[in-house]
């Protein structure tokens, strides 16, 4: 994270002040004086067998904005996209290509959303898709505000899109057109990023880059209730960043959220009541699975909550500094990629390693996605490859 915000500087900040003097220095650090350097790899002993199945290309994958454009798995279909607008339905078992689609002008910064026939993407200008799943053919583009970095969702009623300058947006499913608009009133310093907003039973959760977690009705987006997951504070812009940008995680009543620079929490999606939280610093978002609740440390620890709230199950900390991707469960595993994109297997029991894999030099920022013991992994330079995972006694 210390990399990606130094590389950054005013393109991946909201920067709405003219004098930068309390950062000049920090973004300019050199790598050989940072005391965050990512660890070295250690040798590890393999328990699993990591065989891939299949894999292709897809335009230029991440492009050059620091963009996360995820898969997204619907029936027996995989869907993916590229920053320079193409976007390609692959047979999910063997990677065959449905079909592709080159959008005519058209750059891509958020996706992929995706909903029984549609599919949902955001456009690097101010733009939200809806594409026929079957085909690809756009039914309905609109603009909204800003930067659309998170997939947008959709529920047959309402598609929800949330912009980099803080607002959500609800619009209708059938025609694109604007239904509600809540704005956030965005913090003068933020991270390049967007939480995902989660649509469900008529329902949308979204994070904020001011710390809180709010939940709208899906309709009319009136707001059912307010949480703060994170507190704004310290003497710079800098150390007042508590972003929610990460993917949060529902599982059954319970939302799970993290903050940069803040902490995780469960949230009782009925009330809005808090039911625990714990301090962490992760800009990937969390996961669930085997009773855990997994996250990511801007540190590179990983760590397994007990989803009760009793505290750490686990801890994994020989990841340290390498930009950890949201942690995906996949069979009995967790997986989660890193800056030189390779994608290390975690026991969900004790959080040991079994196995690592490099799937793309360029890095995997995006979601994984997984079924079953099948790991599905979009590297940042167009690689989209599926991985089997299976115990070596097996």
């Amino acid at each position: 994270m210390r990399r990606e915000l130094r590389w950054l500087g005013a393109a991946s900040l909201v920067m709405s002040l003219s004098a930068c003097s309390t950062v000049k220095g920090w973004f300019e650090m050199d790598d050989d004086e940072d005391p965050n350097q990512p660890a070295e790899l250690q040798d590890i002993k393999e328990t699993v067998d990591i065989d891939r199945l299949w894999s292709t290309g897809i335009g230029d994958g991440q492009g050059e904005g620091l963009y996360h454009i995820q898969p997204a798995l619907l029936g027996e279909r995989i869907y993916a996209a590229s920053a320079d607008g193409e976007v390609v339905a692959l047979d999910r078992e063997r990677g065959k290509k449905i079909w592709d689609v080159e959008l005519e002008d058209q750059a891509l910064s958020g996706g992929v959303g995706a909903y029984e026939d549609s599919l949902f993407l955001g456009g690097a200008d101010g733009s939200v898709l809806r594409l026929d799943a079957g085909d690809g053919s756009v039914v309905w583009k609109r603009k909204v505000t800003g930067e659309v970095l998170a997939p947008p969702q959709g529920d047959g009623d309402v598609v929800v899109a949330q912009t980099y300058d803080g607002k959500l947006f609800g619009l209708d499913y059938d025609t694109g057109e604007r239904l509600w608009t809540y704005d956030s009133n965005v913090p003068v310093l933020t991270i390049r990023g967007t939480s995902t907003p989660v649509l469900n039973d008529g329902m949308v959760y979204a994070g904020f880059a001011n710390g809180r977690v709010l939940a709208f009705t899906a309709d009319t987006g009136a707001i059912a209730w307010e949480v703060r997951v994170a507190i704004s504070q310290g003497r710079s812009e800098i150390e007042r960043i508590v972003d929610i940008d990460g993917t949060m995680a529902l599982t059954g009543n319970e939302l799970y959220a993290a903050a940069y620079q803040g902490r995780i929490a469960a949230i009782e999606v009925n009330s809005g009541r808090k039911l625990w939280q714990q301090n962490v610093s992760s800009f990937s978002g969390v996961s669930t699975g085997f009773g855990n609740v997994y996250v990511a440390d801007e540190d590179g620890t990983l760590t397994a909550y007990l989803r009760g709230g009793q505290g750490v199950r686990w801890t994994q900390g020989d990841l340290a500094y390498r930009e950890l991707s949201r942690p995906t469960p996949v069979s009995s595993y967790v997986a989660v990629a890193d800056l030189e994109g390779i994608v290390h297997i975690i026991s969900q029991v004790d959080g040991s390693f079994a196995g690592r894999v490099k799937v793309d030099g360029d890095g995997a920022r995006a979601d994984m996605l997984s079924d079953g013991n099948v790991l599905y992994v979009y590297g940042n330079s167009g690689k989209l490859a599926a991985y089997e995972i299976k115990a070596l006694d097996e």
